[in-house]
């Protein structure tokens, strides 16, 4: 893969390079992945995260699977009575109004009806590395087990939980995301966004 030559490579850390064989692109958002990967679904296209970069142009990548962009992730976060789970809840919301979330999110506070009760928080599967030290970065703790994953939401919406509760929460609006004809535009050809 041949990637255009990069200035100030620091400020792409977190974007994506999609390598479409016979050149590739850097700097689209998660987002713009998951769009691009969906208009054109046939193409053997390859993804890549930046995780960081140095001065001279050096990029540390690691690649995706295609499916990523189309799955959800999460963590479930188990209490042992209703009052401990509407306090996970009320804190995790707290915490992304002083601490934005890096992507959006839904959170339920959830029922099983049978004594069980969770605080799910449920996100695009591409961030969840991001999730992970967002709750670290914000000291999120709880006193209950935490199960985390794509199959632990596959499960949870499986067994179908009382939704007692339920909040959508929204990153920083700080980026202009490219879309539709636009987008497959900037993916015709080598670009640095």
């Amino acid at each position: 893969m041949i990637l255009p030559e990069l200035k100030e490579t620091d400020r792409y850390v977190g974007l994506y390079v999609v390598d479409f064989g016979d050149h590739s692109a850097v700097g689209f958002t998660a987002e713009e992945v998951a769009e691009l990967l969906e208009s054109e679904a046939s193409e053997p296209w390859r993804v890549y995260k930046i995780h960081n970069a140095y001065p001279d142009g050096r990029l540390e990548l690691t690649g995706l699977r295609r499916e990523v962009f189309q799955m959800e992730a999460g963590m479930l976060f188990h209490a042992r009575d209703e009052a401990a789970a509407r306090d996970d809840f009320g804190r995790l919301c707290r915490l992304a109004e002083t601490l934005p979330p890096p992507a959006r999110a839904k959170v339920h506070l959830a029922s099983d009806n049978s004594g069980g009760f969770v605080t799910a928080i449920i996100y695009p599967a591409e961030y969840d590395h991001e999730f992970s030290r967002w709750l670290l970065d914000g000291k999120y703790r709880t006193a209950g087990a935490v199960e985390g994953s794509a199959a632990a939401v596959n499960r949870y919406y499986d067994s179908q939980w009382n939704i007692l509760e339920k909040k959508q929460l929204w990153p920083p609006a700080s980026v202009k995301l490219l879309k539709g004809q636009a987008l497959r535009d900037a993916a015709r050809k080598a670009v640095v966004r």
